[in-house]
């Protein structure tokens, strides 16, 4: 069976590896160049697989079919231009062509109309990006609570001008690799804190506008928490309804119906359950004692598969026309 050449810019951050791992068990890809800059020329075996980096400059953008744009945020744009240029699809893993973010800049045309590659928002979502030359992949916060509001919002049953509360606890991989004494093992291990506070993380607005674009008319509080585990996220999301729902967890079976990589459960989900996976685990429960119908939602997902390269690959399978689920771990 002929494989299908892939290209992986900015490999040697832990999305990228992830993504050159996964590559390395896909029955239907190849990869064809790993770019990494200041590790270029380094040799590293990701999936059983020995990956040569390249620098950036060097890699042959058109003897790929379809590249992933593995880099840092306002850098990735540049090359995903490129990447099209040379005729190569992309899934690009940065925030500079996701919902909320104005980073195109005439760079591409069309780029507010880059599809969001959640394929779980739904059927056109779905053939959206099949027909995409460009997928903008979602971040990892907003794949583990957008995936936990979406059911929510588009049946109208968040409460208007509610305010949404979303906490999230993250792995250290999340921050990525470039060396900070803050995430250094002795600075992380036995302690928990929140970052990002002041709802001013940079995800709030790729949640917002996703949000918004499902219909609901409310603000997010989102407050990031860094995790001393190496991968993970887990989500606790309190939401105002328009009414209380006697069985939450039907609307979720509903709407997920089908979904490969959805979990629907009436316990409270945990890192163990999705982590290596890409999965998503949620359970909701209405909450007692509030004046205001309120849902608490938990989703757990691993952030570098299923908020990262996992679902970067998805897009890619559909993009290509192969099983959505091919090479992924579920």
């Amino acid at each position: 069976m002929n494989t299908i050449p892939v290209g992986v810019l900015g490999a040697s951050g832990y999305a990228g590896r992830e993504l050159c791992a996964l590559i390395a068990r896909h029955p239907r890809l190849s990869l064809a160049f790993a770019t990494a800059n200041e590790q270029r020329g380094q040799r590293v075996r990701l999936g059983g697989t020995d990956v040569a980096f390249i620098a950036p400059d060097d890699a042959p953008l058109g003897d790929a079919v379809l590249l992933f744009s593995a880099l840092p945020h306002g850098t990735s744009l540049t090359w995903v231009t490129a990447a099209r240029a040379a005729g190569a699809r992309v899934v690009d893993l940065s925030s500079d062509l996701r919902p909320g973010h104005g980073a195109g800049h005439g760079a591409i045309a069309s780029w507010a109309a880059v599809p969001y590659g959640m394929p779980e928002l739904g059927a056109r979502t779905r053939a959206a990006i099949r027909a995409a030359d460009i997928v903008a992949n979602p971040g990892c916060y907003p794949t583990a609570i957008l995936l936990a509001l979406a059911p929510l919002a588009v049946r109208g049953l968040i409460a208007r001008g509610a305010a949404i509360v979303a906490n999230a606890a993250s792995g250290v991989s999340g921050a990525g690799n470039s060396p900070k004494r803050e995430l250094l093992f002795a600075e992380v291990a036995g302690d928990y804190r929140a970052y990002g506070v002041g709802n001013t993380h940079r995800h709030l607005h790729e949640m917002t506008a996703t949000l918004a674009g499902l219909g609901a008319d409310a603000d997010i509080v989102f407050t990031p928490h860094l995790l001393p585990v190496a991968r993970g996220i887990l989500a606790t999301i309190a939401v105002p309804l328009a009414t209380s729902l006697d069985d939450p967890l039907a609307i979720y079976r509903e709407a997920f119906a089908g979904e490969p990589f959805v979990e629907i459960e009436p316990t409270q989900p945990a890192l163990a359950d999705v982590v290596r996976r890409n999965t998503v685990r949620l359970s909701a429960t209405m909450l007692a004692g509030t004046r205001t119908p309120t849902l608490l939602v938990t989703s757990a997902i691993d952030n570098l598969v299923k908020g990262a390269a996992g679902q970067a690959l998805q897009n890619a399978n559909l993009m290509l026309g192969l099983d959505e689920t091919l090479g992924l771990p579920a």
